[in-house]
């Protein structure tokens, strides 16, 4: 199937199993401000590609430097975020462009929807590939409203009303570090952030920090008012760590010291089982798409969840976290209160 949108030549290919694709020409565009001049003449149209299907594959804009993308970004949307509170380190290229999260490349990143553990996170995710792996690799995707009708319905109407916890542990051994995660190591600034942004912390004796969260699951898109499932409950659960490496961990921090974990939003710790339902609904509504070096990929956060694939040889793909929407205004089961 394909669809025409104003500006747009040629139509978009809607084939199943993989997200929109549309082969641009930025050939046409303009020799002085290159392929930035293409998609700010596109924007408009390449923007509401994504509100209808959830996310856009664009091919052939021959995307190699940080510069270059980082110039696409900024044209298609209205504000870029910093990254703030990242599971994982990223590398920051300046101007709210980022690497991708870092993580181990035989391992699957799950699927997940950026920062939803935060009171504020991208309403757009802005994805270039500037060296596409060898194989495997894929920015694989998920349509929220979709999961969250696949999903055990009194799963779901439990986690609408009790929302979900994140509980994390930070130290220089594993994961993001303070510094990484809060922008400064100064525990006056991060604690005001954590109160700041509804966030529990407490330091050990060690000098680590734990902090636990408590967010909705299921949101209502701020466009369209759909409910979508909107969490990192099965992606940051220690029943989706590599069992080695989840008894490793458990082992050398004890199971209250996992760099992140998730439960029910009453505490209760979350069954094994659950964790693997939310997962296998996630990969029966999966799209992917082999990455191509120069692709550029635009993916609602609200609406679509993503995930890498494991891949092997060289894959340098940066992010930039776009349009910044408020948890409150995507109309939350409970209110989350600051601390």
């Amino acid at each position: 199937m394909t669809h025409v949108y104003p500006a747009l030549s040629p139509d978009i290919d809607t084939a199943p199993g993989r997200p929109p694709l549309l082969h641009a020409e930025p050939e046409n565009a303009k020799p002085e401000t290159g392929v930035a001049s293409w998609a700010a003449e596109h924007r408009d149209a390449l923007r509401a590609a994504v509100a209808e299907h959830g996310s856009l594959m664009v091919r052939g804009l021959g995307l190699t430097e940080p510069a270059a993308a980082g110039a696409v970004f900024r044209q298609l949307t209205d504000a870029l975020m910093a990254d703030r509170e990242p599971f994982a380190p990223r590398r920051s290229y300046g101007g709210g462009v980022y690497s991708s999260s870092k993580w181990p490349p035989n391992q699957q990143m799950c699927m997940h929807h950026e920062l939803s553990y935060s009171l504020e996170f991208p309403g757009l995710l802005l994805f270039a590939c500037l060296e596409a792996p060898e194989s495997g690799g894929a920015t694989a995707l998920a349509d929220g409203p979709a999961v969250l009708q696949a999903l055990p319905a009194e799963l779901t109407e439990r986690f609408a009303r009790e929302g979900w916890l994140l509980t994390r542990t930070y130290n220089d051994e594993i994961g993001a570090t303070v510094e990484e995660a809060f922008g400064t190591d100064e525990r006056a600034a991060v604690e005001r952030h954590c109160r700041a942004h509804a966030i529990e912390f407490a330091w050990q004796d060690d000098g680590s920090l734990r902090t636990r969260q408590h967010r909705a699951a299921v949101v209502r898109h701020p466009a369209d008012g759909r409910r979508c499932w909107f969490n990192q409950i099965a992606f940051l659960n220690e029943w989706t760590m590599d069992p080695e490496v989840r008894e490793y961990l458990v082992d050398v921090y004890g199971p209250d010291g996992l760099p992140f974990n998730t439960r029910h939003g009453n505490g209760d710790p979350l069954d094994e089982g659950v964790v693997r339902a939310i997962n296998e609904v996630y990969e029966a509504h999966t799209l992917r798409e082999p990455w191509r070096s120069g692709d550029l990929l635009l993916v609602d956060n609200i609406r679509t969840a993503h995930g890498r694939e494991p891949f092997e040889g060289p894959r340098e793909v940066l992010a930039a976290l776009g349009d910044p929407v408020r948890l409150t205004d995507c109309a939350p089961a409970f209110e989350v209160r600051t601390v």
